[in-house]
């Protein structure tokens, strides 16, 4: 098992990055790999169960393990076929903007080929 962190700081206020976390209807909106998300509610909470279909079709099925909105922190487990991966999302206030964390821990393939589409999401997530 293989953990990556990324980070990435932008623009937007803190609260509204929160918001389209929090939205998975809104995961379109700034992360590119990803066409829909159907989900069986509106908003994270922990249980919350859906799928996430990307670009290209594939679906991969998630479930959150928990969410919380005092510390602007959560986290899902996400399965695509026999690959699990397990991510951790953190949102900061910074001067003049935001800052995002992911902490994502599965295969070492898997990290690999999801690190450079889950850097542009992030920068897209915290911009202004």
């Amino acid at each position: 098992m293989a953990v990556m962190t990324l980070r990435a700081t932008g623009r937007a206020e803190a609260e509204d990055v929160w918001l389209r976390y929090v939205t998975p209807a809104r995961w379109p909106s700034w992360s590119p790999q990803i066409r829909a998300v159907r989900a069986d509610g509106e908003r994270l909470a922990p249980g919350m169960r859906g799928e996430v279909v990307s670009l290209f079709g594939v679906t991969a099925a998630f479930v959150v393990d928990s969410v919380d909105d005092e510390r602007w922190e959560w986290v899902w487990r996400v399965r695509l076929g026999p690959v699990r991966l397990r991510l951790r999302h953190q949102v900061f206030r910074r001067p003049g903007g935001s800052a995002t964390s992911l902490v994502v821990e599965g295969p070492a393939v898997a990290l690999a080929a999801y690190a450079a589409p889950a850097r542009w999401a992030l920068a897209r997530l915290v911009r202004g």
